[in-house]
């Protein structure tokens, strides 16, 4: 759960287009948009390093500064370069401390299920709606001692304290406990039947 946010430190930006947001990346900087529901965006430059550290948190409480101004947000949306993978730009939206918002949040398995089992995840990501102060990194389904065709509903799992499951259908499986299919043994070709022996070949093993 996000107890603390994490703090970056930026400075106003007044240059816009593709010219002065590669200098940016140059000068090790990223551009952000900071949004706010019916106010003007905040345009911003952020150091690259910090930035690309704190997007590692899924749904990280974020208190960007600047100048004499503060802003608490989320992040929003993320642009990377297709290639390189390098953060080009980065939306946020501001929130306020005891909101309540939605955000999406992956699911991952804990534990071990019995014999040749594994745990497959029905479902990557839940919709869930919690307070900024708490928002989830992931939701943790335990598997430890299941058996196969053991599943696991979204009516089951237990979540964090303040958090609320925002999906349609409760009765939706999340995780599916199988044995994977054996692969079927490759041919070595070493095998011979009998028919396919030459009867040249047989005769002259008579006439021997």
């Amino acid at each position: 759960m996000a107890n603390n946010t994490i703090v970056l430190e930026g400075e106003l930006r007044t240059e816009f287009g593709k010219g002065p947001a590669r200098r940016m990346r140059v000068a090790k900087e990223i551009p952000a948009t900071v949004y706010a529901g019916g106010e003007q965006p905040v345009y911003l430059k952020l150091p690259m390093k910090d930035t690309t550290l704190a997007l590692r948190h899924t749904n990280a409480l974020i208190t960007l500064k600047f100048g004499d101004e503060s802003r608490l947000a989320v992040v929003k949306d993320v642009q990377r370069n297709p290639v390189k993978r390098i953060v080009e730009h980065v939306d946020f939206y501001e929130v306020k401390a005891g909101e309540k918002i939605d955000v999406e949040v992956p699911v991952f398995v804990d534990g071990t299920p019995k014999g040749a089992a594994i745990a497959f995840v029905d479902i990557q990501e839940l919709k869930v709606r919690a307070d900024v102060a708490n928002l989830p990194e992931r939701i943790v389904v335990d598997v430890n001692g299941l058996a196969e065709g053991d599943k696991v509903f979204l009516k089951d799992l237990a979540m964090p304290e303040g958090v609320e499951l925002d999906m349609d259908n409760l009765e939706e499986s999340v995780v599916t406990v199988e044995v994977p299919e054996e692969a079927p043994a490759a041919d070595t070709g070493t095998d011979v039947n009998p028919a396919d022996v030459p009867a040249t070949a047989e005769k002259d093993d008579a006439e021997a």
